[in-house]
């Protein structure tokens, strides 16, 4: 169901408002250069300084200008179960064909815990949720029987995997078979992770790649060893330019990146501030890299 680069889409902003212009051109942007999915109103798309109205505006359009040809999953996790619940809700309505729900952040729930949050929501709606497993960012880590305990939901499809331990694609499909979808939240680790048994990204890169990152993902699933030693190539090609867009905190590396190549203007929202001048530059080295921009 889903599958490919998913891209972790950006929220434009202009003047600190949303700028739905750039917003819907950046979508279609997507539709054009072969983006496999769409992924609003998730940590990339600043949705912890988005307001609740921004949050479901954001989510709507990128439905509304889908149209349907590929797959949205919306950004809807928090660390309050009910608000998790009512944006996943709000998504359902809207007509996400996915939810993708972070672990909760900050609270530290037990295992347990993190099962009650995840039931509680796959109770209240009816599309299929991916587990956005980041400890990084959230500090716990849903274990691999506690995901497979999820996995038994009827609601609960997959996982988007940020723990950026590779050994998780053999752990999750000895325990629960190649229909748990596994995604990884790691571009770096992308063409790795489907080598092992991933079937795709969810990707901050794919922001400002979506053709070289599309068409990687394409090759390496193809089961045809010349075309996954194309993908091998592609995603050496893309690995400067993964690594200079987490040199400072995701998202503002990106939009510049995405600034460079017009697509939209490189504010964020505080606490978040624009990158230092020695990480544009190696932003723009890597972009070169890719060839996205002239030497």
């Amino acid at each position: 169901m889903f599958k490919g680069s998913n891209v972790a889409l950006v929220t434009p902003f202009k003047d600190n408002k949303l700028d739905e212009e750039s917003y819907i051109k950046l979508i279609n942007f997507h539709l054009e250069n072969g983006t496999h999915g769409l992924v609003p109103a998730g940590t990339t798309g600043e949705s912890p300084t988005l307001s609740h109205k921004e949050h479901e505006k954001v989510i709507e359009l990128c439905i509304n200008e889908a149209k349907g040809k590929i797959p949205v999953i919306a950004g809807t996790g928090s660390n309050s179960t009910e608000e998790a619940i009512n944006l996943t809700k709000h998504a359902e309505k809207a007509g996400a064909d996915g939810a993708l729900v972070v672990t909760p952040y900050y609270n530290k729930p037990t295992q347990e815990g993190l099962y009650q949050h995840y039931k509680a929501i796959n109770d209240n709606c009816g599309i299929p949720i991916i587990v956005y497993n980041i400890p990084g960012r959230s500090v716990i880590d849903v274990s691999v029987d506690t995901m497979a305990r999820m996995f038994e939901l009827k609601n609960i499809a997959g996982v988007k995997d940020a723990t950026g331990i590779l050994e998780r694609v053999d752990q999750h499909k000895n325990k629960m078979g190649s229909e748990f979808i596994q995604l990884t939240g790691e571009d770096g680790l992308a063409f790795e992770y489907n080598k092992r048994g991933g079937v795709g990204c969810i990707s901050v890169t794919a922001n400002v790649a979506p053709k070289l990152c599309s068409e990687m993902q394409s090759l390496s699933t193809s089961g045809d060893q010349d075309k996954i030693s194309q993908a091998e190539k592609i995603d050496a090609s893309l690995q400067p330019l993964h690594k200079s867009l987490f040199i400072e905190s995701n998202p503002s590396p990106v939009k510049y990146a995405a600034k460079l190549l017009n697509l939209c203007d490189d504010a964020v929202r505080l606490p978040l501030v624009k990158i230092m001048d020695t990480t544009k530059q190696e932003v723009e080295k890597a972009l070169k890299i890719a060839k996205l921009i002239n030497e």
